[in-house]
């Protein structure tokens, strides 16, 4: 009989660990050859991962709300023949003691057993314990934001007892740490004076403790909620974002459309909405300044080759998911269409890949489809800008003619834009959503579909 490691496959750019959310086979279990064994979950995306190999599902090493890192097993499958994996003698987790160590005299065994003592007194943290554990050590993603926000560096992370799994630090462990820290800290004498200027030692204030009360219903939020939430607000704290607002006419637009959309629909069996026109318009833009098409590494501007272009889509459940059309400005009309068509479907399906929301290079979201005349919309880090596209209206309008103007009805919407003002400042920004609202507005009837 072979072995078959199972581990948790690469998926994706900036992903480096996924929870497990559920085991779809038991110990003992048979497995088929690329049946789904695991469902995994990453920032925003739930996946299964399927077995490349038939056999029986021998040990699972991670239980349900466990972090595994990419590469790393998470299941051994039993299989005929040969191991199936030739690294897994490398790998193995827990040999087997060599049969020197059960010939151990006692006394050997006593002074051992004083020595592993002696380490896990040294090990165990105090305030002024100097880090016991490497850089290397692991940290969820909560965790770290967490410590982000209450000025935990690294080594006084590293300095922290961990109750989870292989020693990790669980949320628990460091909010319970940051109480304990907290209580010294308010007991300490009165403030001396100090040349530390105010906004350089404050930290980042904290929400106060909401209690519910009679009849107040308490709602859980969702693990996509949760993410959602941190993401959110990591971007605020971490560009500063300015907004530009314009407004487009976009009757020529709606009326081309109107005209077209029976006959696209009979060519190419895809409901033709307004997104994917939307998106052409962006493209150009980017293409005019491409420095929106960024993003930022510390003191460094990384200007992307590629247009990935995000799509902002809501879900069933009330949640936003940004799926991505990789090298979109490579595909015409129908290419785009067949495209947000693809990706809005399977996100209401929960049918999406981790691949497919990752390598945006900016974002698209369409406020409209839920009435909103316009929005200030947050950046998707890492990238730069994000532009909303308000609902479009029927507007009275001043129009322009030869003989002279008059007041006219017109099919309008208001384009904002979020920029981050680190890399682009308020003229590129207006510029930039003026030059998609120009587009718009002169949209080209011969345009191929």
């Amino acid at each position: 009989m072979g072995t078959y490691l199972l581990k948790l496959p690469k998926m994706g750019e900036s992903v480096a660990e996924a929870t497990i959310t559920g085991w779809l086979k038991e110990v003992g279990d048979t497995i088929a050859v690329d049946e789904a064994v695991v469902e995994i979950a990453t920032d925003k995306v739930d996946s299964d991962v399927p077995a490349e190999v038939a056999g029986i599902l021998r040990e699972k090493k991670f239980e349900v709300d466990g972090v595994a890192k990419v590469g790393e097993v998470i299941a051994i499958i039993e299989t005929e023949g040969e191991d199936e994996t030739p690294q897994a003698p490398a790998v193995e987790e827990t040999p087997a003691p060599p049969q020197e160590t059960l010939e151990t005299p006692p006394a050997a065994t006593q002074q051992l057993e004083k020595q592993l003592a002696e380490v896990q007194t040294q090990v165990t943290p105090s305030p002024q314990a100097t880090p016991t554990t490497t850089s290397e050590r692991f940290y969820s993603p909560l965790v770290k934001s967490i410590a982000q926000k209450e000025g935990i560096d690294r080594h006084e992370l590293d300095s922290l007892t961990g109750t989870g799994k292989e020693g990790r630090v669980t949320k628990n462990d460091i909010l319970a740490y940051i109480a304990n820290r907290a209580a010294p800290t308010a007991a300490a004498s009165t403030p001396q004076p100090s040349t530390t200027p105010v906004f350089e030692t404050a930290t980042p204030p904290t929400s106060p403790k909401v209690e519910a009360h009679g009849q107040d219903q308490i709602i859980e939020m969702t693990r996509m909620g949760k993410l959602i939430a941190e993401h959110m607000v990591k971007s605020k704290a971490t560009s500063a974002h300015v907004q530009s607002f314009v407004e487009a006419d976009v009757t020529k637009l709606w009326d081309w459309r109107e005209q077209v959309k029976d006959r696209f629909f009979a060519r190419t069996q895809e409901k033709l909405t307004f997104t994917p026109l939307f998106m052409m318009a962006v493209i150009k833009a980017l293409r005019d300044f491409p420095l929106l098409n960024s993003a930022v590494d510390g003191d460094r501007i990384i200007q992307k080759s590629a247009i990935n272009l995000g799509m902002a889509t809501a879900l069933a459940d009330g949640n936003l998911i940004v799926p991505v059309i990789k090298n979109a400005d490579h595909l015409n009309l129908i290419g785009l269409t067949k495209a947000v068509n693809d990706l809005a479907l399977r996100a209401r399906n929960n049918a999406l890949k981790p691949d497919d929301i990752q390598g945006g290079t900016y974002t698209l979201t369409n406020v409209g489809n839920f009435g909103s005349v316009m929005g200030t919309p947050i950046i998707n880090q890492p990238q730069v800008g994000v532009l909303a596209v308000g609902v479009i209206r029927k507007m009275p309008a001043v129009i322009e003619t030869p003989q002279g103007d008059f007041i006219g009805i017109r099919k309008k919407l208001i384009l904002s834009h979020s920029y981050d003002h680190r890399i682009i400042n308020g003229a590129m920004g207006g510029q930039f959503v003026k030059n998609v609202a120009t587009y718009l507005e002169n949209w080209n009837e011969s345009l191929p579909f």
